[in-house]
């Protein structure tokens, strides 16, 4: 019997918020960011290959980083790497890989997912996954992961639920979805963590073929219709010129904006599976084990003398000495060190971006 779910693993990303170790040729995504042996992309691809075979897994990423995910998923088969020749977003990214897949499978219903992103509990999430498939297997929805916030953070999206309209299936709950809100400031963070009706936006999809076909089709027509038109293509020797044409004229815009806030049919299944999406090395730290001093190491050799509350990430072999630090981010990647206190690390992107104006490329 033909398995109909699919999953969708964007991985395009530059993650130049985890500078120095992320840079423009090898960024997070292909990364041993948590020190455990495989990098994030490995892991997130082997969580959904617990549940989904390896020929319904697609990777979509940047042409750039064709052989590094060759090297890095060798089981994967040559077909299933999508790759974009510009940066476009992530709508456009859907719209190629659901294309894709309708030429082989139309009944398909898949999932879409980022390829850094931390679970923690990986039982409770590959539940939540296959109750989510099962439920847009079944309803013309378009379904996202919430996680109920621990804390007011600004740096994610929360999406508030409608308490009252929601649906039972497979021993789970589905929510309406009454609004999306991008990164808001520290008080209004606050006011949705006391509020109730807020979760954090996972940024994990589910859909039918059919139903993101047509939302596509309604909200963002002419990126729906330029990679529809590809179809007859896909597959064949006549796919990526096709494709390097089509992304030359695209346009740069997210599934969220374009898709998901305009749509009525949206539903967010609430789990908790220990969830962050890595985003920034406070997110590491936050979610990393942490010594007696609540300092996280992931160092082979690091010596800490009064420090407290800090992020040592050291490569290799290097030693480490570090003393009188609190609240500090130490980054080592052999050519570049990073020291920044924690609360300051939203300015690694103007120090990217001072390096390059400075030094061009050699450290980005």
């Amino acid at each position: 019997m033909k398995n109909h779910n699919y999953c969708i693993i964007m991985a395009g990303g530059v993650g130049s918020r985890f500078w120095p170790l992320s840079r423009s040729s090898n960024p997070k995504q292909f990364l041993d960011i948590l020190g455990i042996g495989k990098t994030l992309i490995q892991q997130t691809f082997d969580r959904f290959n617990e549940i989904i075979p390896t020929e319904n897994i697609f990777i979509v990423s940047n042409s750039n980083y064709s052989e590094i995910i060759r090297e890095q998923l060798p089981t994967l088969p040559i077909e299933n790497i999508l790759l974009e020749p510009h940066r476009r977003n992530t709508a456009p990214c859907i719209a190629y890989a659901a294309y894709k897949i309708k030429k082989i499978d139309p009944n398909a219903v898949m999932v879409v997912a980022p390829s850094d992103h931390l679970i923690v509990k990986e039982e409770k999430f590959l539940k939540a996954v296959e109750q989510s498939l099962k439920f847009v297997q079944e309803n013309d929805f378009l379904v996202t992961l919430g996680v109920k916030p621990a804390r007011p953070e600004t740096g994610y999206g929360y999406i508030q639920v409608d308490k009252g309209k929601k649906i039972d299936c497979s021993g789970a709950k589905f929510n309406s979805v009454k609004t999306f809100t991008e990164k808001p400031d520290l008080k209004l963070a606050k006011v949705f963590l006391e509020s109730g009706e807020f979760f954090w936006n996972a940024g994990i999809f589910f859909w039918s073929l059919k139903t993101i076909t047509s939302a596509l089709g309604s909200f963002l027509p002419e990126v729906n219709q330029a990679f529809a038109d590809g179809i007859d293509l896909y597959g064949t020797p006549e796919e990526m010129k096709y494709i390097e044409a089509t992304y030359a004229e695209c346009r740069n815009v997210s599934i969220d904006y374009g898709v998901m806030e305009k749509a009525e049919n949206v539903f967010v299944h609430i789990a908790e599976f220990g969830w962050s999406d890595l985003g920034t090395w406070g997110s590491l730290y936050e979610q990393g084990e942490k010594d007696e001093f609540k300092n996280s190491v992931i160092a082979k050799n690091a010596f800490l003398y009064d420090t407290n509350d800090t992020l040592v990430s050291v490569k290799g072999e290097k030693l480490a000495v570090l003393q009188g630090l609190e609240d500090f981010i130490v980054v080592d990647s052999e050519d570049v060190l990073l020291v920044c206190r924690k609360d300051q690390e939203q300015r690694i992107k103007s120090f990217v971006n001072d390096v390059k104006l400075e030094k061009g490329n050699l450290f980005i």
